[in-house]
Protein backbone atom coordinates (compact mmCIF):
# COMPACT_ATOMS: atom_id res chain seq x y z
CA UNK A 1 0.00 0.00 0.00
CA UNK A 2 3.15 2.39 0.60
CA UNK A 3 4.36 1.83 -2.63
CA UNK A 4 0.75 2.76 -3.90
CA UNK A 5 0.69 6.13 -2.04
CA UNK A 6 3.75 6.95 -3.31
CA UNK A 7 3.25 6.94 -6.57
CA UNK A 8 -0.42 8.17 -6.91
CA UNK A 9 1.39 11.32 -4.17
CA UNK A 10 3.71 12.43 -7.87
CA UNK A 11 0.60 12.24 -10.21
CA UNK A 12 -0.78 15.61 -11.21
CA UNK A 13 -3.47 17.02 -13.58
CA UNK A 14 -2.77 20.15 -16.18
CA UNK A 15 -5.65 23.41 -15.88
CA UNK A 16 -5.77 26.15 -18.17
CA UNK A 17 -7.97 28.85 -19.44
CA UNK A 18 -7.75 29.68 -22.99
CA UNK A 19 -8.48 33.74 -23.22
CA UNK A 20 -9.59 35.35 -26.23
CA UNK A 21 -6.77 36.18 -28.55
CA UNK A 22 -4.45 33.26 -27.56
CA UNK A 23 -3.95 31.29 -30.51
CA UNK A 24 -4.52 27.28 -30.62
CA UNK A 25 -0.91 26.45 -31.56
CA UNK A 26 0.45 29.05 -28.38
CA UNK A 27 -1.93 27.75 -25.98
CA UNK A 28 -0.92 23.80 -26.54
CA UNK A 29 2.77 24.75 -26.86
CA UNK A 30 2.54 26.63 -23.37
CA UNK A 31 0.62 23.77 -22.14
CA UNK A 32 3.30 21.38 -23.16
CA UNK A 33 5.83 23.48 -21.78
CA UNK A 34 3.99 23.44 -18.15
CA UNK A 35 4.16 19.36 -18.72
CA UNK A 36 8.02 19.61 -18.66
CA UNK A 37 8.10 21.20 -15.58
CA UNK A 38 6.03 19.15 -14.18
CA UNK A 39 8.48 16.40 -15.61
CA UNK A 40 11.45 18.66 -14.24
CA UNK A 41 9.60 18.46 -11.05
CA UNK A 42 9.43 14.38 -10.85
CA UNK A 43 5.32 15.03 -11.54
CA UNK A 44 3.40 12.99 -13.79
CA UNK A 45 0.65 14.61 -15.53
CA UNK A 46 -1.95 11.83 -15.94
CA UNK A 47 -4.78 14.48 -17.15
CA UNK A 48 -5.15 18.25 -18.61
CA UNK A 49 -8.10 19.84 -18.06
CA UNK A 50 -8.93 23.54 -20.47
CA UNK A 51 -11.70 25.74 -20.97
CA UNK A 52 -11.56 28.61 -22.90
CA UNK A 53 -13.62 31.88 -21.50
CA UNK A 54 -13.24 35.57 -21.70
CA UNK A 55 -11.31 35.85 -18.33
CA UNK A 56 -10.54 33.99 -15.56
CA UNK A 57 -13.23 33.05 -13.05
CA UNK A 58 -12.84 35.13 -9.74
CA UNK A 59 -12.93 33.06 -7.28
CA UNK A 60 -11.52 29.68 -8.63
CA UNK A 61 -9.49 30.72 -12.11
CA UNK A 62 -12.19 28.05 -13.84
CA UNK A 63 -15.95 27.94 -14.40
CA UNK A 64 -17.74 25.87 -12.13
CA UNK A 65 -18.35 23.49 -14.18
CA UNK A 66 -14.95 22.61 -14.98
CA UNK A 67 -13.92 22.37 -11.93
CA UNK A 68 -16.55 19.80 -10.92
CA UNK A 69 -15.24 17.68 -13.82
CA UNK A 70 -12.19 17.93 -12.20
CA UNK A 71 -13.15 17.07 -8.96
CA UNK A 72 -14.96 13.92 -9.72
CA UNK A 73 -12.27 13.25 -12.30
CA UNK A 74 -9.64 13.65 -9.03
CA UNK A 75 -12.30 10.79 -6.91
CA UNK A 76 -12.64 8.68 -9.48
CA UNK A 77 -16.07 9.05 -9.54
CA UNK A 78 -16.37 9.11 -13.33
CA UNK A 79 -14.33 8.71 -16.07
CA UNK A 80 -14.15 12.81 -17.49
CA UNK A 81 -13.17 14.06 -20.58
CA UNK A 82 -10.00 16.10 -19.35
CA UNK A 83 -8.93 16.97 -22.71
CA UNK A 84 -12.65 18.65 -23.73
CA UNK A 85 -13.45 21.71 -23.82
CA UNK A 86 -16.05 24.01 -22.97
CA UNK A 87 -18.36 24.54 -25.85
CA UNK A 88 -18.41 28.68 -24.83
CA UNK A 89 -16.92 30.82 -22.32
CA UNK A 90 -19.20 31.01 -19.03
CA UNK A 91 -21.42 33.85 -19.09
CA UNK A 92 -19.90 37.13 -17.39
CA UNK A 93 -21.29 38.10 -14.17
CA UNK A 94 -23.49 41.07 -14.05
CA UNK A 95 -22.96 44.47 -12.22
CA UNK A 96 -24.53 44.77 -9.00
CA UNK A 97 -26.70 42.13 -6.69
CA UNK A 98 -26.07 39.29 -9.20
CA UNK A 99 -22.18 39.64 -8.94
CA UNK A 100 -22.19 39.92 -4.77
CA UNK A 101 -24.22 37.05 -4.53
CA UNK A 102 -22.09 34.70 -6.84
CA UNK A 103 -19.49 35.99 -4.50
CA UNK A 104 -21.57 35.00 -1.29
CA UNK A 105 -22.07 31.45 -2.60
CA UNK A 106 -18.58 30.86 -3.66
CA UNK A 107 -17.38 32.13 0.21
CA UNK A 108 -20.35 30.18 2.34
CA UNK A 109 -19.62 26.96 0.03
CA UNK A 110 -16.04 27.13 0.27
CA UNK A 111 -15.97 25.07 3.76
CA UNK A 112 -18.59 22.27 2.52
CA UNK A 113 -16.79 22.06 -1.26
CA UNK A 114 -13.03 21.05 1.03
CA UNK A 115 -14.64 19.19 3.44
CA UNK A 116 -16.34 17.19 1.01
CA UNK A 117 -13.94 16.56 -1.75
CA UNK A 118 -11.00 15.85 1.13
CA UNK A 119 -13.46 13.29 3.11
CA UNK A 120 -13.34 11.27 -0.35
CA UNK A 121 -10.44 12.23 -2.28
CA UNK A 122 -8.29 9.93 0.25
CA UNK A 123 -4.28 9.94 -1.06
CA UNK A 124 -4.54 5.80 -1.62
CA UNK A 125 -7.70 6.17 -3.63
CA UNK A 126 -7.09 9.51 -6.04
CA UNK A 127 -6.04 9.82 -9.35
CA UNK A 128 -3.65 12.83 -8.44
CA UNK A 129 -2.63 14.80 -5.57
CA UNK A 130 -1.72 18.14 -7.06
CA UNK A 131 -3.38 20.86 -10.18
CA UNK A 132 -0.81 22.62 -11.72
CA UNK A 133 -2.42 25.81 -13.08
CA UNK A 134 -0.83 27.20 -16.43
CA UNK A 135 -1.46 31.12 -15.00
CA UNK A 136 -0.25 33.04 -12.16
CA UNK A 137 -3.66 33.27 -9.83
CA UNK A 138 -4.42 35.05 -6.90
CA UNK A 139 -4.10 33.22 -3.53
CA UNK A 140 -7.83 33.27 -2.92
CA UNK A 141 -8.49 31.35 -6.50
CA UNK A 142 -5.86 28.98 -5.29
CA UNK A 143 -7.42 28.17 -2.34
CA UNK A 144 -11.13 28.20 -3.57
CA UNK A 145 -9.63 25.91 -6.41
CA UNK A 146 -7.77 23.57 -3.72
CA UNK A 147 -11.21 23.27 -1.40
CA UNK A 148 -13.09 22.25 -4.34
CA UNK A 149 -11.04 19.62 -5.72
CA UNK A 150 -9.13 18.06 -3.12
CA UNK A 151 -5.57 18.62 -4.42
CA UNK A 152 -3.00 20.99 -3.41
CA UNK A 153 -2.69 24.04 -5.97
CA UNK A 154 0.51 24.99 -7.98
CA UNK A 155 0.62 28.07 -10.20
CA UNK A 156 3.19 28.26 -12.93
CA UNK A 157 5.01 30.73 -11.13
CA UNK A 158 5.31 28.67 -8.03
CA UNK A 159 6.14 25.50 -10.25
CA UNK A 160 8.98 27.43 -11.77
CA UNK A 161 10.47 28.87 -8.11
CA UNK A 162 10.45 25.70 -7.14
CA UNK A 163 12.52 24.01 -10.17
CA UNK A 164 14.63 27.05 -9.27
CA UNK A 165 15.10 25.99 -5.23
CA UNK A 166 15.90 22.04 -6.29
CA UNK A 167 18.25 23.04 -8.67
CA UNK A 168 19.93 26.31 -7.70
CA UNK A 169 23.62 25.52 -6.54
CA UNK A 170 26.12 28.29 -6.12
CA UNK A 171 25.20 30.29 -2.96
CA UNK A 172 23.98 33.74 -5.05
CA UNK A 173 22.01 31.61 -6.65
CA UNK A 174 20.15 30.38 -3.56
CA UNK A 175 20.02 33.40 -2.57
CA UNK A 176 18.17 34.89 -5.53
CA UNK A 177 15.95 32.11 -5.33
CA UNK A 178 15.37 32.10 -1.57
CA UNK A 179 14.56 36.37 -2.48
CA UNK A 180 11.59 35.35 -5.19
CA UNK A 181 10.16 32.97 -2.75
CA UNK A 182 9.69 34.73 -0.24
CA UNK A 183 8.29 37.33 -2.25
CA UNK A 184 5.62 35.42 -4.13
CA UNK A 185 4.71 33.89 -0.42
CA UNK A 186 4.49 37.39 1.13
CA UNK A 187 0.53 38.18 0.01
CA UNK A 188 -0.25 34.27 0.30
CA UNK A 189 0.33 34.79 3.88
CA UNK A 190 -1.71 37.92 3.97
CA UNK A 191 -4.46 35.92 2.58
CA UNK A 192 -3.88 32.82 5.44
CA UNK A 193 -4.49 35.79 8.12
CA UNK A 194 -7.71 36.88 6.56
CA UNK A 195 -8.77 33.07 6.64
CA UNK A 196 -7.73 32.58 10.26
CA UNK A 197 -10.32 35.61 11.67
CA UNK A 198 -9.44 37.59 14.40
CA UNK A 199 -8.06 34.79 16.63
CA UNK A 200 -5.46 33.18 14.08
CA UNK A 201 -4.42 36.77 13.68
CA UNK A 202 -4.05 38.60 16.87
CA UNK A 203 -1.96 36.41 19.86
CA UNK A 204 -0.99 37.95 23.02
CA UNK A 205 -0.21 37.44 26.65
CA UNK A 206 2.62 35.16 28.28
CA UNK A 207 4.90 34.06 25.83
CA UNK A 208 2.81 35.28 22.92
CA UNK A 209 3.64 38.74 20.65
CA UNK A 210 2.30 40.81 22.75
CA UNK A 211 -0.94 42.96 22.41
CA UNK A 212 -1.62 44.77 19.30
CA UNK A 213 1.12 42.27 17.21
CA UNK A 214 -0.41 40.06 14.61
CA UNK A 215 0.68 37.11 13.78
CA UNK A 216 0.27 37.54 10.34
CA UNK A 217 2.22 41.01 10.60
CA UNK A 218 5.43 39.46 12.35
CA UNK A 219 5.50 36.67 9.81
CA UNK A 220 5.77 39.12 6.93
CA UNK A 221 8.36 41.31 8.93
CA UNK A 222 10.02 38.63 9.42
CA UNK A 223 10.10 37.65 5.60
CA UNK A 224 11.02 41.53 4.58
CA UNK A 225 14.50 41.27 7.55
CA UNK A 226 15.00 38.00 5.64
CA UNK A 227 14.84 39.96 2.43
CA UNK A 228 16.84 42.54 3.44
CA UNK A 229 19.83 40.37 4.76
CA UNK A 230 19.86 38.26 1.22
CA UNK A 231 20.45 41.68 -0.78
CA UNK A 232 23.40 42.08 1.54
CA UNK A 233 24.56 38.81 0.56
CA UNK A 234 24.16 38.99 -2.97
CA UNK A 235 26.02 42.23 -3.25
CA UNK A 236 28.94 40.86 -1.42
CA UNK A 237 28.86 37.78 -4.25
CA UNK A 238 28.40 39.93 -6.44
CA UNK A 239 31.30 42.22 -5.68
CA UNK A 240 33.47 39.42 -5.41
CA UNK A 241 32.72 37.89 -8.57
CA UNK A 242 33.53 41.00 -10.25
CA UNK A 243 36.75 41.37 -9.01
CA UNK A 244 37.44 38.02 -10.14
CA UNK A 245 36.30 38.91 -13.89
CA UNK A 246 38.51 41.96 -13.79
CA UNK A 247 41.43 40.05 -12.51
CA UNK A 248 41.15 37.18 -15.21
CA UNK A 249 40.56 40.11 -17.87
CA UNK A 250 43.52 41.97 -16.43
CA UNK A 251 45.70 39.27 -16.46
CA UNK A 252 44.77 37.16 -19.52
CA UNK A 253 42.91 39.59 -21.80
CA UNK A 254 40.38 36.99 -22.39
CA UNK A 255 37.33 37.20 -25.07
CA UNK A 256 33.70 36.30 -24.04
CA UNK A 257 31.15 34.43 -25.18
CA UNK A 258 27.97 33.80 -23.50
CA UNK A 259 25.29 30.71 -24.87
CA UNK A 260 22.19 32.35 -24.38
CA UNK A 261 18.36 31.17 -25.02
CA UNK A 262 15.39 29.24 -24.12
CA UNK A 263 15.51 26.84 -21.60
CA UNK A 264 15.99 22.82 -22.78
CA UNK A 265 17.53 24.44 -25.88
CA UNK A 266 20.76 22.45 -25.92
CA UNK A 267 22.94 25.19 -24.44
CA UNK A 268 24.50 23.42 -22.03
CA UNK A 269 25.39 20.23 -24.59
CA UNK A 270 26.87 22.98 -27.16
CA UNK A 271 28.70 24.19 -23.78
CA UNK A 272 30.03 20.44 -23.62
CA UNK A 273 30.70 20.23 -26.95
CA UNK A 274 33.17 23.70 -27.51
CA UNK A 275 34.88 23.41 -24.38
CA UNK A 276 34.61 19.55 -23.81
CA UNK A 277 34.09 20.32 -20.26
CA UNK A 278 31.76 17.86 -17.81
CA UNK A 279 28.84 20.41 -17.59
CA UNK A 280 25.54 18.97 -16.80
CA UNK A 281 23.32 18.24 -19.56
CA UNK A 282 20.11 16.85 -18.91
CA UNK A 283 16.68 16.79 -21.22
CA UNK A 284 15.01 18.61 -18.51
CA UNK A 285 13.93 22.79 -18.63
CA UNK A 286 16.48 24.26 -16.19
CA UNK A 287 18.89 21.72 -16.04
CA UNK A 288 21.13 24.90 -15.59
CA UNK A 289 20.97 27.50 -13.21
CA UNK A 290 24.49 28.16 -12.38
CA UNK A 291 26.45 30.32 -14.99
CA UNK A 292 29.09 28.08 -15.89
CA UNK A 293 32.62 29.39 -17.56
CA UNK A 294 34.77 27.14 -19.59
CA UNK A 295 37.76 28.23 -22.33
CA UNK A 296 36.54 27.17 -26.02
CA UNK A 297 39.22 24.30 -27.21
CA UNK A 298 41.11 23.56 -28.94
CA UNK A 299 43.23 26.77 -28.03
CA UNK A 300 43.73 29.92 -29.81
CA UNK A 301 44.53 33.70 -30.16
CA UNK A 302 42.67 35.36 -28.33
CA UNK A 303 41.88 32.55 -25.88
CA UNK A 304 38.16 33.04 -25.81
CA UNK A 305 35.93 31.76 -22.70
CA UNK A 306 32.46 30.54 -22.95
CA UNK A 307 29.71 30.92 -20.61
CA UNK A 308 26.70 28.85 -20.40
CA UNK A 309 23.79 31.11 -18.43
CA UNK A 310 20.46 30.04 -17.14
CA UNK A 311 17.92 29.44 -19.96
CA UNK A 312 14.57 31.82 -20.28
CA UNK A 313 10.99 30.42 -20.15
CA UNK A 314 7.80 32.35 -21.08
CA UNK A 315 6.11 34.38 -18.27
CA UNK A 316 9.19 34.03 -16.08
CA UNK A 317 8.23 35.78 -13.18
CA UNK A 318 9.40 39.22 -12.93
CA UNK A 319 11.20 38.52 -9.20
CA UNK A 320 13.20 35.90 -11.10
CA UNK A 321 14.21 38.06 -13.80
CA UNK A 322 15.25 40.98 -11.67
CA UNK A 323 17.45 38.24 -8.76
CA UNK A 324 19.04 36.13 -11.89
CA UNK A 325 20.16 39.51 -13.30
CA UNK A 326 23.59 39.45 -11.70
CA UNK A 327 23.68 35.55 -13.45
CA UNK A 328 23.00 36.52 -16.32
CA UNK A 329 25.21 40.02 -16.37
CA UNK A 330 27.86 37.22 -18.41
CA UNK A 331 25.53 37.76 -21.66
CA UNK A 332 26.20 41.49 -20.66
CA UNK A 333 29.70 41.31 -20.34
CA UNK A 334 30.50 38.94 -22.99
CA UNK A 335 32.10 40.39 -26.96
CA UNK A 336 29.34 37.77 -28.55
CA UNK A 337 26.28 36.09 -27.54
CA UNK A 338 25.52 32.46 -29.02
CA UNK A 339 21.63 32.56 -29.11
CA UNK A 340 20.80 29.31 -29.19
CA UNK A 341 17.20 27.97 -30.79
CA UNK A 342 15.29 25.05 -30.90
CA UNK A 343 15.03 23.74 -34.42
CA UNK A 344 12.93 20.74 -33.57
CA UNK A 345 10.47 23.01 -31.70
CA UNK A 346 7.47 24.72 -33.71
CA UNK A 347 7.18 27.34 -31.51
CA UNK A 348 10.94 28.30 -31.75
CA UNK A 349 9.50 31.76 -32.76
CA UNK A 350 8.07 33.09 -29.82
CA UNK A 351 10.81 31.10 -28.15
CA UNK A 352 13.18 33.89 -29.83
CA UNK A 353 11.06 36.74 -29.00
CA UNK A 354 10.74 35.73 -25.18
CA UNK A 355 14.88 35.56 -25.45
CA UNK A 356 15.14 39.02 -27.10
CA UNK A 357 12.94 40.38 -24.55
CA UNK A 358 14.85 39.07 -21.71
CA UNK A 359 18.31 40.29 -23.40
CA UNK A 360 16.45 43.38 -23.43
CA UNK A 361 15.67 43.50 -19.99
CA UNK A 362 19.63 42.87 -19.04
CA UNK A 363 20.39 45.90 -21.22
CA UNK A 364 22.45 43.47 -23.54
CA UNK A 365 20.91 44.28 -26.73
CA UNK A 366 23.57 45.92 -28.61
CA UNK A 367 26.42 43.04 -27.80
CA UNK A 368 26.78 41.39 -31.34
CA UNK A 369 24.88 38.23 -31.57
CA UNK A 370 25.08 35.27 -33.80
CA UNK A 371 21.55 32.81 -34.33
CA UNK A 372 22.66 29.10 -33.48
CA UNK A 373 19.77 26.77 -34.44
CA UNK A 374 20.35 23.35 -32.55
CA UNK A 375 18.77 19.68 -32.34
CA UNK A 376 18.48 19.99 -36.02
CA UNK A 377 19.40 16.19 -36.38
CA UNK A 378 15.77 15.78 -33.96
CA UNK A 379 13.73 17.17 -36.98
CA UNK A 380 12.49 14.20 -38.91
CA UNK A 381 14.24 11.99 -41.49
CA UNK A 382 17.58 13.53 -43.67
CA UNK A 383 14.76 15.33 -46.51
CA UNK A 384 13.31 17.22 -43.93
CA UNK A 385 16.36 18.09 -41.59
CA UNK A 386 17.43 19.43 -44.94
CA UNK A 387 14.42 22.24 -45.94
CA UNK A 388 13.97 22.55 -42.56
CA UNK A 389 17.59 24.08 -42.59
CA UNK A 390 17.04 25.76 -45.67
CA UNK A 391 14.11 27.67 -44.38
CA UNK A 392 15.29 28.39 -41.21
CA UNK A 393 18.66 30.18 -43.46
CA UNK A 394 16.51 32.32 -45.83
CA UNK A 395 14.38 33.38 -42.73
CA UNK A 396 17.91 34.27 -40.93
CA UNK A 397 20.22 34.90 -43.30
CA UNK A 398 23.38 34.84 -41.12
CA UNK A 399 22.08 31.89 -39.30
CA UNK A 400 23.95 28.61 -38.61
CA UNK A 401 21.65 25.35 -38.19
CA UNK A 402 23.41 22.30 -36.53
CA UNK A 403 23.35 19.86 -34.33
CA UNK A 404 25.45 19.71 -30.92
CA UNK A 405 26.25 16.39 -31.62
CA UNK A 406 27.86 16.63 -34.84
CA UNK A 407 31.57 17.25 -34.38
CA UNK A 408 31.83 18.55 -37.86
CA UNK A 409 29.00 21.19 -37.00
CA UNK A 410 30.50 21.99 -34.00
CA UNK A 411 33.64 22.68 -35.91
CA UNK A 412 31.86 24.78 -38.29
CA UNK A 413 30.42 26.84 -35.21
CA UNK A 414 34.08 26.63 -33.36
CA UNK A 415 35.53 28.36 -36.77
CA UNK A 416 32.70 30.79 -37.03
CA UNK A 417 33.38 32.06 -33.41
CA UNK A 418 37.03 32.51 -33.84
CA UNK A 419 36.28 34.23 -37.26
CA UNK A 420 34.22 36.55 -35.12
CA UNK A 421 37.17 37.65 -32.47
CA UNK A 422 39.70 37.56 -35.81
CA UNK A 423 38.75 40.48 -36.77
CA UNK A 424 40.49 42.02 -34.16
CA UNK A 425 43.49 40.93 -34.48
CA UNK A 426 46.29 42.86 -35.85
CA UNK A 427 49.95 41.65 -37.47
CA UNK A 428 52.96 43.52 -36.21
CA UNK A 429 56.93 42.35 -35.92
CA UNK A 430 58.22 41.69 -32.92
CA UNK A 431 61.96 41.58 -31.99
CA UNK A 432 63.13 39.86 -28.91
CA UNK A 433 66.83 39.54 -27.96
CA UNK A 434 68.47 36.25 -26.52
CA UNK A 435 68.37 38.63 -23.52
CA UNK A 436 64.66 39.13 -23.24
CA UNK A 437 64.47 35.09 -23.93
CA UNK A 438 62.04 34.59 -20.48
CA UNK A 439 58.90 36.63 -22.57
CA UNK A 440 58.94 34.17 -25.17
CA UNK A 441 56.46 32.07 -23.34
CA UNK A 442 54.49 34.92 -22.95
CA UNK A 443 54.67 36.01 -26.26
CA UNK A 444 53.43 32.20 -27.75
CA UNK A 445 50.41 32.62 -25.02
CA UNK A 446 48.98 36.00 -26.29
CA UNK A 447 50.26 35.74 -30.09
CA UNK A 448 49.41 33.58 -33.05
CA UNK A 449 53.38 33.10 -34.62
CA UNK A 450 52.88 33.62 -38.35
CA UNK A 451 56.82 33.42 -39.39
CA UNK A 452 59.68 32.94 -36.53
CA UNK A 453 63.65 33.76 -37.87
CA UNK A 454 66.77 34.23 -36.04
CA UNK A 455 70.32 36.11 -35.83
CA UNK A 456 73.19 36.40 -33.92
CA UNK A 457 71.28 39.32 -31.37
CA UNK A 458 68.19 37.58 -31.33
CA UNK A 459 64.25 36.17 -32.72
CA UNK A 460 62.10 37.92 -34.87
CA UNK A 461 58.68 37.05 -34.57
CA UNK A 462 55.92 38.43 -37.24
CA UNK A 463 52.88 37.60 -35.01
CA UNK A 464 48.77 38.14 -35.07
CA UNK A 465 47.20 39.29 -31.84
CA UNK A 466 45.26 41.55 -29.66
CA UNK A 467 46.92 45.02 -30.62
CA UNK A 468 46.75 45.52 -26.71
CA UNK A 469 48.72 42.04 -26.25
CA UNK A 470 51.19 42.65 -28.85
CA UNK A 471 51.78 47.01 -27.18
CA UNK A 472 52.29 45.77 -23.87
CA UNK A 473 55.38 42.96 -25.00
CA UNK A 474 56.59 45.46 -26.81
CA UNK A 475 56.34 47.52 -23.52
CA UNK A 476 58.16 44.82 -21.67
CA UNK A 477 60.86 43.69 -24.20
CA UNK A 478 62.02 47.30 -23.95
CA UNK A 479 61.90 47.45 -19.58
CA UNK A 480 64.19 43.85 -20.38
CA UNK A 481 66.44 45.46 -22.42
CA UNK A 482 66.33 48.68 -20.02
CA UNK A 483 65.11 50.96 -22.30
CA UNK A 484 63.15 53.62 -20.54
Amino acid sequence: MSKEIKVTLKRAVVAAVQLPGVSDLEFEASLNELRELAKTLGFEVVATFTQKRAHFDSAAYLGTGKREEMRRFVRGEAEANPSAEEPRAAPVAEKGAGKRSEKRTARHGAVAAREAAKASADTDTRRAAFVLVDHEISPSQARNLENEIGCDVMDRTMVILEIFHRHARSNAARAQVEIARLRYLAPRLREAAKLAGPQGRQRSGVGGRGAGEGAGEADRAKIRDRIAELKQEIIALDLERKVQRARRQESQGLARVALIGYTNAGKSTLMRALTGSEVLVANKLFATLDTTVRALVPDGVPRVLVSDTVGFIKNLPHDLVASFKSTLEEANEASLLLHVIDASDPGFERQIKVTEKVIEEIEAGKVPRLRVFNKIDRVGDARAQAERAKALRAQFPKCIVMSAVDKDDVAKLHKAIRAFFGRRLVKAELFLPWSAQQLRGELFANCEVLEERADTEGAFFRVRGERKDIDGLRERIGQAQGIR
